[in-house]
């Protein structure tokens, strides 16, 4: 998608991205107490002191991905999501999932793309490591890594409109003012903090992403 070669929009996606993602690891970490989690090989023994947004960023300039690569890799881990419940994302597990989501969106997307190896070396883990976050992610999915443009840009769209909604609104001019003296209005802000709807099935179901 050309717009998405805009460097501009590319910093704003990957923002949103991690804000969203920091959402659903933060609310995740606060119900692991009473939601039955389980250990996976994408968990780390302690939380990584990188932020979510500056591991995107590290992944963005390192890899050289094409920028798609990051809505495909969303859509990714909504199917991941949606297939294992008992693997939510958190905080211990976030940053293994990104660097394996990105990487095989690479694979799907690129026609070019570096080995394990690299990508091992730009999330900070070993190849070893990385080998076995692959394996396990692509099971996990059951090698659903087929993302049709009609998906790709319910997600896209998707994306879009919750940046928009999330963008502070224009200072109003004088004459507005003036007419709205004495009128107080509020604006509600939806927050999705999980991956919840699953892509539809038929051409007849709207796909979503989250309630």
């Amino acid at each position: 998608m050309a717009e998405l070669e805009n460097p501009n929009v590319m910093q704003n996606l990957i923002a949103f991205l991690s804000s969203l993602i920091q959402k659903v690891a933060e609310s995740n970490d606060a119900n692991s107490g009473v939601q039955r989690q389980k250990i996976s090989v994408f968990h780390g023994l302690t939380r990584p002191t990188i932020s979510i947004q500056s591991y995107l960023d590290r992944i963005y300039k390192y890899a050289n991905c094409s920028p798609s690569c990051f809505v495909v890799a969303y859509v990714y881990l909504h199917r991941f999501a949606r297939r294992q419940p008992s693997l939510p994302i958190n905080s211990f597990n976030v940053h293994r999932l990104l660097i394996t989501t990105l990487m095989l969106a690479a694979k799907f997307m690129d026609d070019m793309y570096y080995n394990n190896a690299y990508y091992a070396k730009v999330g900070g883990i070993n190849t070893t490591e990385m080998n076995f976050l692959e394996m396990d992610f692509l099971f996990g999915l059951g090698f659903h890594l087929n993302v049709n443009t009609k998906t790709f840009h319910t997600y896209y769209s998707y994306l879009q409109r919750e940046m928009m909604m999330m963008q502070p609104p224009p200072p109003p001019s004088s004459a507005e003012s003036s007419m709205s003296l004495g009128l107080a209005t509020s604006t509600t802000s939806r927050v999705h903090l999980c991956f919840d709807d699953e892509e539809s099935t038929t051409s007849h179901q709207k796909e979503q992403l989250a309630v």
